[in-house]
C-alpha cells in the first residue's frame, strides 16, 4: 500500500476517534454544569486540559466559560481538535481513497460534513449542544460499525485501527490524569470529587460496564483502575495499547522486520500496561500516567516516521 493512503487510513481511524471523544466530553460536561449550582468556569475549563488544547485556546479566547469552551470544541476551525475539524480532516482524507474504501464508509462522513461542519454558535444560542453532539458520537459509531463490517481485514484496515486505539488511549490517560490531579489538590470536597469521577466514567462511555463489575464502589480509585488497566472494556488504556499492538504486529508481518523499534515501543508498553497495579500509576506519584502519555504520542510519532515520512 502507498504511503499516502495509509496515511489517510491512520488519520481518518484518528479524527473519527477524536470526533466522538469530543463530543462525550461536551455532553457529559453539559448535564454535570446543569446537575451542580455555580462554578461553571471550573466545570468547562479542564476541559480544555483533557483534549491538550489549552494553550491554543488562550491565543484566541480569554475566559474558559459556558460559552467559549463548547464553541471551541465543537465549532471553531481554529482548534485542530473540534468536532468540526475532526470531522472535516476525516472528510477531506477520505475525498482521496472513494476507489479504496466502501462507499458507504464515504456517504456517512460526507453527510457529517453537510449536517454538522458548518454550524456555529447559534447552535449554543437555541441550545443545541445536545443534539449537535448526539449527531457527531453516532456519526463515529456509524462509521466504525461500517468500516467494522465491510472493510477487508488487510494493510489499510491496520493503519485505521492503529490511528483509532492510539487516540482512544491518549483521550482516556489524559482524562484520568486531569481529573485524577483535580482530585488530589482538593480532598476536602470529596462529594463533588465523586459526582465528577461518575462524569468521567459517562465520558468514556463506561458508567454501565464499570456498575456490572464495581455494584457499589464509585470511589476515584477504583474508577481510575477500571479506565486504565481493565483487559476487558475495549476504550481502557490497556485494551487501546493491546489493540494498537496488534494492529502494528499485524503491519509487521506485512512488512516483516521493516520497522522493528517500532514493534518495540509498542510491546513495551504492552508489557507495561499488563504488570502495572494502579498504586504505580496514580496513587504514589503519578508521574507514571505522565510517562504512559508519552509512550503513546512516541509510538504516533514513530508511526508517522517509520510508514509515512518519504
Amino acid at each position: 500500500m502507498l504511503s499516502r493512503l495509509a496515511e489517510s487510513l491512520y488519520w481518518i481511524g484518528r479524527y473519527m476517534e477524536r470526533a466522538e471523544n469530543t463530543a462525550r466530553l461536551l455532553t457529559v460536561n453539559y448535564y454535570a454544569t446543569l446537575e451542580t449550582s455555580g462554578q461553571v468556569s471550573e466545570e468547562w475549563g479542564p476541559l480544555l486540559d483533557i483534549s491538550g488544547s489549552k494553550d491554543n485556546f488562550a491565543r484566541f479566547h480569554g475566559r474558559a466559560d459556558g460559552r467559549t469552551v463548547p464553541a471551541w470544541l465543537a465549532f471553531d476551525r481554529n482548534n485542530p481538535s473540534s468536532v468540526s475539524s475532526s470531522l472535516a480532516r476525516a472528510r477531506e482524507n477520505a475525498r482521496g481513497l472513494r476507489d479504496r474504501i466502501p462507499s458507504e464508509m464515504w456517504e456517512c462522513l460526507n453527510r457529517a460534513y453537510y449536517d454538522l461542519c458548518f454550524q456555529n454558535e447559534e447552535v449554543l444560542d437555541r441550545d443545541g449542544l445536545f443534539e449537535f453532539c448526539s449527531a457527531a458520537r453516532d456519526t463515529s459509531q456509524f462509521f466504525f460499525g461500517i468500516a467494522f463490517a465491510t472493510l477487508p481485514r488487510d494493510e489499510g484496515w491496520l493503519f485505521m485501527r492503529a490511528g483509532q486505539m492510539l487516540e482512544r488511549g491518549d483521550n482516556v490517560l489524559r482524562l484520568v490524569q486531569t481529573r485524577y490531579r483535580s482530585h488530589a489538590a482538593d480532598p476536602a470536597q470529596m462529594a463533588v470529587h465523586n459526582h465528577r469521577w461518575i462524569a468521567v466514567l459517562k465520558t468514556a462511555s463506561a458508567y454501565e460496564a464499570y456498575r456490572k463489575c464495581n455494584h457499589a464502589n464509585t470511589s476515584p480509585r477504583t474508577i481510575a483502575e477500571f479506565l486504565l488497566l481493565d483487559a476487558a472494556f475495549p476504550r481502557s488504556v490497556r485494551y487501546s495499547g493491546e489493540n494498537l499492538h496488534d494492529a502494528l504486529e499485524g503491519i509487521d508481518r506485512i512488512h516483516p522486520g521493516a520497522h522493528p523499534a517500532l514493534l518495540r515501543e509498542a510491546k513495551w508498553l504492552l508489557a507495561r500496561l499488563d504488570h502495572a497495579t494502579v498504586e504505580e500509576l496514580i496513587e504514589r506519584d503519578q508521574a507514571q500516567l505522565d510517562t504512559l502519555l508519552t509512550d503513546f504520542n512516541r509510538i504516533g510519532s514513530a508511526i508517522s516516521t517509520s510508514y509515512f515520512t518519504v
